[in-house]
């Protein structure tokens, strides 16, 4: 071996890197990004959750309200409401988390049933909640029941009161996986679409059959419509695989129309490929496309609410979860098949993701057409 040989080949590397200012970029900036956004998406708890209290005991003085003062306030966003009827309908609407009960009589009963633990009184504080959401539905939970302790450490006794969050409104019986695996399709499809249309098109430019299509009478919308209708079928094909696989292996929970969770995912297609087409105009081989990988899987991961609820994102940042096209997907396709919800329920995350599918579909279009002056 001929270590002068092999040193004018690590010379020989540097020298074209120094020439690709762009490689050299990514290759620090990608690293520093991941961790920045690793840490401050992973680094958080679950924040400012809308939920209503509803405290039907009418003691002067009352434990009901001493839990109350315990709740956590940067955690919960608190509304008081005097109707269960009410408390729950927000949150059946999505204007609400969860529902917080304290039944009628509950101070007295606490105090009867510590002298007499036979005392049929209800000491039980319900908490209905919407646990389509696995991890804030937890975070309430917890939330209140830490609330219960701090109650009774601070009356310096044992009070014989409970938190009861069996009877959820949505998702009752959920696991982890069901409120896992909507956001594992939605991830799954916009990161294969999206990097496979972009390596595609960046080859078909390579290779010069780009330009052999556009000299043929082919429109560049009716190139970019026929991408979309072939990618959007290969989403429905990827969701059908996750789905099947979801039902069998983990047994998740489907509520609602598995159809119109179809419509959210074709369409997350056409978003997806569209961005592909777009970000292949800013590479001129395969190698820069595969710089994109980062910047594209590391925002979704991280902070579309797929893994990690969006509620434990610094507020700060959230807004940036919300020009994320995934985001309303993964709400969509939770929505249907956890709350059980129809396209009135989840028309703001269609009409968002076909903003974000016309505008790309515009935008690739003008930069193909850019591409062939």
């Amino acid at each position: 071996m001929n270590i002068h040989r092999a040193l004018a080949i690590t010379r020989r590397i540097f020298s074209g890197l120094r020439h690709d200012r762009r490689t050299v970029a990514l290759m620090f900036l990608a690293p520093a990004v991941a961790m920045c956004v690793f840490g401050l998406a992973f680094s958080g708890d679950v924040k400012d959750v809308n939920a209503v209290v509803v405290n039907q005991d009418n003691a002067t003085i009352s434990v009901s309200q001493a839990v109350i003062s315990n709740l956590d306030e940067e955690v919960l966003n608190i509304t008081y409401l005097n109707d269960v009827e009410e408390a729950v309908r927000r949150v059946k609407n999505g204007d609400a988390y969860a529902a917080i009960i304290f039944p009628e009589g509950f101070t007295e009963s606490l105090l009867m049933k510590r002298a007499n633990p036979s005392y049929p009184g209800d000491t039980t504080i319900r908490v209905r909640a919407d646990k389509s959401n696995f991890n804030v539905a937890n975070a309430i939970t917890k939330c209140v029941s830490e609330a219960v302790l701090k109650t009774a450490q601070q009356a310096g006794q044992d009070l014989p009161m409970s938190v009861d969050a069996e009877d959820a409104i949505y998702g009752k019986g959920a696991k982890f996986a069901d409120f896992f695996v909507p956001g594992v399709m939605a991830f799954a499809v916009f990161l294969l679409t999206t990097l496979l249309t972009l390596i595609s098109f960046v080859g078909e430019r390579t290779t010069g059959n780009l330009e052999r299509l556009q000299s043929t009478p082919l429109r560049e919308s009716e190139l970019v419509l026929g991408y979309a209708i072939a990618f959007s079928i290969i989403g429905m094909l990827q969701t059908i695989v996750l789905l099947v696989i979801g039902v069998a292996a983990f047994h998740i929970m489907i509520v609602g129309n598995i159809v119109l969770a179809f419509v959210v995912i074709a369409l997350l297609a056409v978003v997806s490929l569209s961005l592909g087409i777009l970000l292949s105009s800013l590479a001129k081989r395969e190698a820069q496309a595969i710089q994109f990988f980062p910047l594209i899987i590391l925002p979704t991961f991280l902070l579309a609410g797929i893994f990690w609820p969006v509620e434990a994102i610094p507020q700060w940042l959230r807004p940036l979860s919300y020009a994320i096209p995934p985001s309303y997907a993964v709400d969509a396709i939770r929505s249907v098949m956890l709350r059980g919800w129809g396209i009135g329920g989840i028309w703001i995350d269609i009409v968002a993701l076909c903003g974000f599918a016309a505008a790309f579909l515009a935008a690739a279009v003008l930069s193909l057409k850019r591409g062939r002056r």
